[in-house]
């Protein structure tokens, strides 16, 4: 495992790359998108 907090990602033992805005590239090279919940205090409107 690896961690490069200030680059913002991890490498885990099972070859999956961690990114902090929660996404993932597995070792297939299959992308997981971001997935980070909106709380109601996240949620911006336009006028």
């Amino acid at each position: 495992m690896a961690h490069h907090p200030e680059q913002g990602w991890s490498l885990l033992c099972n070859g999956v790359l961690l990114f902090e805005d929660t996404g993932e590239l597995l070792p297939d090279g299959q992308v997981i998108d971001p997935h980070r919940p909106m709380g109601t205090g996240q949620v911006v409107t336009a006028a």
